[in-house]
């Protein structure tokens, strides 16, 4: 099975079918070729330093390695994101969880578009001017 290397790739499967789980997010996206499966495993830095995210990563890998009844379309990206509850959930409930997520995706089901709650990415401040960025000018000027 192919993994999904190029950021383009990952990008493109965020915009496509999205089935959240407790122990994991899946998207899925459909390529315009027959190629076999190909999949992709990312986690936040928001969920820790680099030895929690790659212990999360290695659980997701595994999880999807050995999970029974998981079928993974022909022609399809699948990309696996992990949470929190991703390292300290039971590895069978994971697992369960990838299986119930991934049949949900294959069947054209997508969880609805999230709205309200928090601000998604970083809030961008603009001058009068329309431009991004600091007005410039000295403190003083700032103040006044």
């Amino acid at each position: 099975m192919e993994h999904l290397k190029r950021r383009q790739d990952f990008l493109a499967a965020a915009n496509a079918l999205v089935c959240a789980k407790r122990g994991c997010v899946v998207q899925a996206r459909k390529r315009d070729d027959e190629g076999g499966p190909r999949i992709g495993f990312t986690v936040t830095k928001k969920l820790g330093n680099a030895v929690m995210r790659n212990r999360i990563k290695r659980r997701l890998r595994e999880a999807v390695r050995t999970a029974s009844g998981l079928d993974l379309k022909r022609g399809h990206d699948y990309v696996f994101i992990g949470r929190a509850a991703t390292a300290a959930r039971d590895f069978g409930d994971l697992v369960r969880d990838i299986v119930m997520a991934t049949q949900r995706l294959n069947e054209g089901k997508s969880d609805p578009p999230r709205t309200g709650g928090k601000a998604q990415g970083k809030t961008r401040h603009t001058r009068g001017d329309g431009k991004t960025g600091r007005t410039g000018g000295t403190r003083q000027d700032r103040q006044q």
